[in-house]
């Protein structure tokens, strides 16, 4: 991108913290279930969003629910966003061939009705790991055909047909996250494009309207990284424009001292008056709040709208 460079995020982290207020405060609890949860991830060697994004939300869903949003083609980044725990480098080369079935056995052990797999951005792949991304998909309806799938992808650097090789194997929720605001971009995400990731959604969204794909199209952002009101409904209109269905939106919270501050905690009156712009603004659900994640209660967010055709 053109301009001069981001601050390093050493610099941007060594602020000092701001103490969470009483509504970001979760109580923890490790019951039986988190641990047979944490059991199967762990003897299927698989990854989850849960664990290596630091999700405040993981006693709750791997304890009470016995759910977790699964991370695909490894746990190395190839990309550094100011925002995200995840390792960042240069990944071993290839893929795991035997995840796709790894991923459809934890599911299946589970029983989940409702499935998300997520992935690291691998830019050093020819289609940024769609092929793998399908097979995923596919494994899972083998293994438990009654199982929605929802898949949150990377923007695969705008490569010709990624879309395409996803939808293919018919996810019944297609999610890519904008993350934030146009003007946060180069800040918290310097490695993509806000109109990239506009573009992937109306893809998506267009080809649901053609008829060519029958699933619900979602993304999320986050909160409190500098963004303003202004830019936030601009942005929930450009996305509703885009053809967009469900939307999340939750609060940034600093991973490590390394990563972006949080400039604000935004209020929980400030999300709801943020959800009532967004249903005004024809999404069909939308789901605010300080503790809100992409996954969380992913299963609740397109069972409240109408269901999908089926596949």
């Amino acid at each position: 991108m053109s301009g001069t460079a981001p601050p390093s995020l050493v610099q941007i982290g060594a602020q000092p913290r701001e103490p969470r207020p009483e509504w970001l405060r979760i109580k923890l609890s490790t019951p039986r279930r988190y641990h047979e949860v944490k059991e199967l991830v762990d003897r299927l060697s698989l990854n989850t969003v849960c664990q290596e994004a630091r999700c405040p939300n993981i006693y709750e869903c791997w304890g009470e629910h016995g759910t977790a949003t699964f991370m695909i083609l490894g746990e190395i980044c190839t990309r550094r966003c100011g925002f995200c725990s995840v390792t960042s480098g240069r990944p071993a080369p290839g893929v795991d061939v035997e995840e796709p079935a790894h991923v459809g056995e934890a599911v299946a052990t589970m029983g989940l009705d409702h499935a998300v797999i997520t992935s690291v951005d691998r830019d050093d792949l020819p289609d940024g790991g769609a092929r793998h991304f399908s097979e995923v998909i596919r494994a899972i309806h083998s293994a438990s055909p009654a199982c929605a799938v929802e898949v949150l992808t990377p923007d695969f650097r705008g490569v010709h047909d990624a879309l395409d090789i996803v939808l293919g194997a018919r996810p019944e929720v297609f999610s890519h996250n904008m993350e934030t605001v146009p003007s946060m971009y180069r800040k918290a995400r310097p490695g993509s494009r806000y109109d990239r990731s506009l573009d992937l959604l109306a893809q998506a969204a267009s080809r649901r309207d053609d008829g060519a794909y029958r699933g619900v199209v979602k993304t999320g952002i986050m909160l409190g990284l500098g963004e303003t009101g202004t830019e936030v409904e601009q942005t929930l209109e450009d996305i509703r424009g885009a053809g967009v269905e469900v939307m999340t939106l939750g609060q940034y919270m600093q991973p490590t001292r390394q990563h972006l501050p949080v400039d604000r905690w935004v209020h929980p009156d400030e999300f709801e008056s943020y959800r009532e712009f967004a249903l005004g603004l024809g999404f069909k659900h939308c789901e605010s709040g300080p503790l809100v994640r992409s996954s969380y209660h992913a299963h609740e967010h397109v069972a409240s709208i109408e269901s999908p055709a089926p596949i």
